[in-house]
């Protein structure tokens, strides 16, 4: 059964880019652009997660949080803050969030953030430890937790927006990804950055795959994007 997360955002833009990228990883969501309307939600279904924004209209982030552990609601929650809003971020977490994120944000390390807390809440449910979140593909390790990538055991050095690229590429192995597709979901949908960003990281994350030889391999579509390639007879395995 898709576990059920709820997004309580006011930005009409944002909040369809994490509705439609939470269902593309399997997730069912509801969205809720009012405080109060946010706060009725959370208290009458069941949710295993909540996407908090903190300013919100009617209610802000603070109040719901609040009110939903004076009512017992132990959903796991991460906010959403404004970037350098180091206050928010620390009045979240003594009100009771799980995590946290700033704007703006990729929407690969948010997916990576929302798996992780999930998994937690999991596991503190469950006796037995969960088991570690790992992507193989060919040589490839990848562990979408720890942003760390291994090939044929040895550690592939990658920065942040490098490893964002190769997760969501291997997640849709076969499928042509546009530039824009991958400025959005990585860099966030207001970045003000030209396409030529992704070009840069996608071909020196090239250069480091290339190193191992039975990596998957990153083709360039014309005009397009970007497709990965499995090694032959290779599949994606969790």
């Amino acid at each position: 059964m898709a576990e059920r997360i709820l997004v309580i955002e006011d930005e009409p833009t944002l909040a369809r880019l994490l509705s439609y990228n939470l269902m593309q990883e399997g997730y069912e969501t509801t969205v809720e652009g009012h405080g109060s309307d946010g706060l009725q939600a959370a208290l009458r279904q069941s949710f295993d997660l909540i996407l908090l924004d903190i300013m919100l209209p009617g209610m802000n982030g603070f109040e719901i949080l609040t009110k939903l552990r004076q009512h017992g609601v132990r959903t796991p929650v991460i906010i959403l803050t404004a970037r350098n809003a180091e206050d928010e971020v620390v009045q979240g977490l003594r009100h009771g969030a799980d995590d946290y994120m700033t704007k703006p944000f990729g929407v690969a390390e948010l997916l990576a953030r929302v798996a992780a807390v999930l998994r937690r809440s999991r596991s503190g449910e469950a006796a037995p430890a969960a088991e570690e979140n790992v992507i193989r593909v060919g040589d490839l390790a990848i562990y979408p937790d720890k942003y760390e990538v291994t090939a044929g055991g040895e550690p592939v050095a990658l920065r942040p927006k490098e490893f964002e690229v190769l997760l969501y590429l291997v997640q849709r192995p076969g499928v042509v990804v546009t530039r824009d597709d991958l400025m959005n979901v990585v860099w966030g949908f207001d970045y003000i950055g030209g396409q030529r960003t992704v070009d840069v990281h996608v071909s020196s994350l090239r250069k480091k795959l290339e190193l191992s030889p039975q990596s998957v391999q990153i083709e360039s579509i014309r005009g397009v994007g970007y497709k990965l390639v499995l090694p032959r007879r290779e599949g994606v395995k969790h």
